[in-house]
């Protein structure tokens, strides 16, 4: 999709890695209620400042320490847990060659809560210190080259760090082939340098070794996306929601693909399935995550599609309070003041 293309759809890049939560167990105080609450946050290297994307966060119960989920971070590094039982908390964090970090969360009380957490190097650490699902076999060589890359990539987000990142995780991968992190951390710093072949492929390898990588499936939707290969992104979205149903991402990106068959249809009446299933995976994504500032931006395009002007200014109002300086505000803010002059006429007429 190009970007003049993206522009016209109103639609804002969003986070491409997945922020998924996979039920471990359920915390028992508070479910028979029927009360639900939420937390969410968002992890950064102390040095520097930068987002921690894909770190594994665990939500564990306060009183027993038991696991209930698990989250990885999104490419801003942020997470979140929905739909948990009003409870004590503790979430940690487990990061090889960086301190644990764990926080205590009260939610008895409160309808949702927020975590800032900071990742810190710890230097007495070995490199090949392994936890969290990963697997402590990686050679310590193809470990340290790992740490290497999220050091460059942790010093900030510029082309140089980038490319550094992508040196390092490529000699990570050629040495221990089957390192699922360095493919998929190789495959997102492709993307951040727009090289989308190599994204594909590195994605590709990483659902070679671990098929369930759902965030690796999610991201490889986003290329098919821009490359309007609209068949391949619905087969690996289906697929990464038939592994965990919860992700918001996977969710929004199925919308995007059922717009963009409905964007092409002219007929309303042929158009309607397509428009009808895009509606309900972005009603979807706002309910695992209200404050996805993308979804309520596509949204507004659904409902603008079939005459609900009113309520499509609901949505790019919502977009804009979530991303006021983002991708497409200003082009948001225009459409925005089309609909409200319009509404003015035709109410001024009456």
């Amino acid at each position: 999709m190009s970007r003049k293309g993206s522009r016209a759809l109103l639609f804002s890049a969003v986070a491409l890695m997945l922020c998924h939560a996979v039920s471990l167990a359920q915390v028992q105080s508070g479910a028979s209620s029927g009360a639900t609450v939420e937390l969410h946050g968002q992890v950064r290297f102390t040095e520097g400042g930068a987002p921690a994307a894909n770190v594994v966060v665990r939500l564990e119960s306060f009183d027993s320490g038991g696991s209930i989920s698990e989250a990885f971070t999104d490419r801003l590094g942020k997470f979140r847990f929905s739909s948990l039982p009003p409870a004590q908390y503790s979430v940690t964090i487990h990061q090889p060659g960086y301190h644990d970090v764990q926080q205590n969360v009260d939610l008895q009380t409160s309808s949702s809560g927020l975590v800032m957490l900071q990742l810190t190097k710890d230097e007495a650490r070995p490199n090949n210190t392994m936890t969290g699902g990963i697997n402590a076999n990686i050679p310590a060589a193809a470990q340290k080259e790992f740490d290497k890359g999220v050091a460059a990539l942790a010093a900030g987000s510029g082309k140089d760090n980038l490319t550094s990142a992508v040196r390092h995780f490529e000699k990570a991968v050629s040495i221990y082939p089957p390192f699922v992190e360095a493919h998929l951390k190789l495959g997102t710093a492709y993307m951040d340098l727009e090289q989308w072949d190599k994204a594909e492929h590195a994605l590709s390898a990483t659902l070679e070794v671990d098929p369930k990588a759902v965030n690796a499936l999610v991201a490889l939707s986003e290329i098919y996306l821009r490359e309007n290969k609209m068949g391949e992104a619905e087969q690996v979205l289906t697929s990464a929601l038939a592994i965990e149903d919860r992700s918001y991402l996977a969710h929004l990106n199925l919308a995007r693909v059922n717009w963009e068959k409905a964007r092409a249809i002219k007929d309303l009446s042929v158009a309607k399935p397509s428009l009808e299933k895009a509606y309900d995976e972005v009603k979807r994504a706002l309910q695992l995550d209200p404050n996805l500032a993308g979804a309520h931006l596509l949204k507004g395009n659904l409902l603008l599609r079939v005459g609900r002007a009113t309520d499509a200014l609901s949505e790019f109002d919502e977009y804009l309070r979530l991303e006021p300086n983002g991708a497409l505000a200003n082009e948001t803010r225009a459409v925005v003041d089309k609909i409200r002059k319009q509404t003015s006429q035709h109410f001024g007429a009456r």
